[in-house]
C-alpha cells in the first residue's frame, strides 16, 4: 500500500520540484527550458537511459521542425510542415514538447501539464500564440507517428552463456539482461544499427584481455582500489544517465554561446539523435558479441568475491555505450560550434549530484566520460576504446546527414520571430 501511494505521488512530486526550481519564463530560451524540464522530471521518476534517449530525440525533432516551419533555415527531419511565419516560438516549443512527453512518458503527465500551463500563461493571447500551438501540435503528431512501431516495445529473450567470455548477469543482484531488443530499433539517422559495429572484443586469455582484466581489478574494485580521490570523483560524476549528463552540457554551452531558439533546437535535436542512435548501434553490438563484464570475469578467474566500485548495469560489456553516447554528443558539439576547444563546466545530477567539473574541450569531456567506466569497475578499457570510436562515427554521421543548413537561409536568425 505504501509503495503504491508513493508511486501515485511521484508525478506530482516531480511537478512540484520542476515548478519550484523553474525561473521566470520571460526572455528564457524556450528550447533549453523544455529540455531542462524534461531532464529533471525524467530523473525524478528514474526513467532508464535508453527510453530517455528515444524520448528526447523525438521531442527535439518535433521542436526543431516546428520552429523551422516558422522560419526555415535548415532541412526538416520529416516532411515540411505548413509555413507558419509569425507564429509564436514559445507556444510552438511548449506544445510540441508537451505533446511528445505526455505521449511517451505518461507516468510524468502531471508534471508536464503543470509546466505547459505555466509556459502558456506567459504567452500573450492572439493569433501568433494560436498559430504556434497549431504548429507545435502538428510537428509532435507527425514525429510521433513516424516513430510508431520502430521496435522499441518489442520483447526479446536472452539466454545467458556459461563459457568464459560469455555475458551473464552480474553481482551483487544478478539482474536479468536489459533491453535485448534495443539494437533492432529503427535508427534515427544511421542507415542500419550495425553500420559502425566495432571489431570483436579481445579473445579471452589473450594478452590484451589479461591487461584489461588486471587494470580494472586494480582501478575499479569496490574496496582496496588504486584509484585516486579524483578518479573516484570522476566515476561518480559521470555515473548518471548519459542522456541527462550530455543534455546538461549542451544546454550550458548553448546558453553560454547565446544561441537563438532555432539554433538551440537544431543543436539539441542533433545531440539527441546522435545519442539515440548511439544506444541503438551500441546495443546491436553488445548483444551481437555478448561479452562478459569485469565482475564476472574476475570472479571466475581468481577473485570470487570481487565487486565493482559502482553498480554494474545489466547489459554486456562490449562496447561501452556510456562511452558511445559521450563520443557521439561530443562529435556533434564540436562540429556544430566549428571548434572542439570550447571551455565549459557542468555539475552532476543523478545518484551523485553536486559534483562540478571543468573541461577545456568536448573531446576531453568525452574521454573522461569513457575512463570513468574503468574507474567505476564497469568496463574493460577495450570496451571503452571501441565505444569511443563507434560513438565518434555515429555523431559525425548524424551531423553530416540530418538537419543540414539551407544554403539560402544560412545567415538568417530568429530575431524577428514572434514570441
Amino acid at each position: 500500500m505504501k509503495k503504491n501511494l508513493l508511486e501515485a505521488l511521484l508525478p506530482a512530486m516531480a511537478a512540484a520540484a520542476v515548478l519550484t526550481a523553474a525561473p521566470a519564463l520571460a526572455d528564457v530560451n524556450p528550447v533549453l527550458h523544455w529540455n531542462d524540464v524534461a531532464t529533471k522530471v525524467s530523473a525524478e521518476v528514474k526513467t532508464d537511459p535508453l527510453t530517455e534517449s528515444r524520448v528526447f530525440a523525438i521531442m527535439h525533432i518535433a521542436v526543431h521542425d516546428a520552429l523551422n516551419a516558422i522560419e526555415p533555415r535548415y532541412e526538416g527531419y520529416g516532411p515540411a510542415l505548413r509555413p507558419a511565419a509569425g507564429a509564436s516560438v514559445d507556444a510552438a516549443v511548449a506544445q510540441a514538447s508537451h505533446d511528445v512527453l505526455v505521449a511517451l512518458l505518461p507516468n510524468c503527465a502531471a508534471a508536464y501539464e503543470a509546466a505547459f500551463k505555466e509556459a502558456m500563461a506567459a504567452i500573450p493571447d492572439g493569433s501568433a500564440k494560436s498559430r504556434g500551438i497549431d504548429t507545435g501540435r502538428e510537428a509532435a503528431a507527425r514525429t510521433l507517428a513516424a516513430r510508431s512501431g520502430d521496435g522499441a516495445e518489442r520483447q526479446v529473450d536472452y539466454t545467458p552463456g556459461d563459457k568464459p567470455g560469455a555475458y551473464r548477469p552480474t553481482p551483487p543482484d544478478f539482474t536479468p539482461a536489459f533491453c535485448v531488443q534495443w539494437g533492432g530499433i529503427k535508427p534515427f539517422a544511421l542507415e542500419s544499427s550495425d553500420q559502425y559495429r566495432p571489431v570483436p572484443p579481445p579473445a579471452v586469455g589473450g594478452d590484451r584481455a589479461r591487461f584489461d582484466l588486471e587494470e580494472v581489478d586494480m582501478m575499479g574494485v569496490k574496496d582496496g582500489s588504486a584509484r585516486s580521490e579524483e578518479q573516484s570523483e570522476i566515476a561518480r560524476f559521470w555515473y548518471e544517465n548519459s542522456t541527462a549528463g550530455w543534455n546538461r552540457i549542451a544546454r550550458v554551452v548553448a546558453s553560454d554561446k547565446e544561441l537563438d531558439a532555432l539554433d538551440s533546437a537544431r543543436l539539441m535535436a542533433l545531440v539527441n539523435i546522435a545519442m539515440a542512435d548511439g544506444f541503438i548501434a551500441g546495443f546491436e553490438a553488445k548483444y551481437h558479441y555478448k561479452y562478459w563484464r569485469p565482475a564476472t570475469a574476475l570472479r571466475e578467474t581468481g577473485s570470487p568475491e570481487w565487486l565493482s566500485y559502482l553498480w554494474t548495469p545489466p547489459v554486456p560489456d562490449y562496447p561501452s555505450t556510456h562511452t558511445v553516447l559521450g563520443a557521439s554528443a561530443a562529435a556533434v558539439l564540436a562540429r556544430f560550434f566549428g571548434c572542439d576547444y570550447v571551455t565549459f563546466s557542468s555539475t552532476s545530477g543523478g545518484e551523485y549530484p553536486g559534483i562540478t567539473r571543468e573541461f577545456w574541450s568536448f573531446t576531453q569531456a568525452a574521454r573522461e566520460n569513457g575512463a570513468s567506466r574503468v574507474f567505476a569497475g564497469l568496463h574493460f578499457t577495450s570496451a571503452v576504446e571501441a565505444g569511443y570510436a563507434q560513438g565518434n562515427a555515429v555523431g559525425t554521421w548524424a551531423f553530416d546527414h540530418v538537419l543540414k543548413p539551407l544554403k539560402a537561409a544560412a545567415a538568417v536568425t530568429l530575431g524577428g520571430a514572434a514570441r
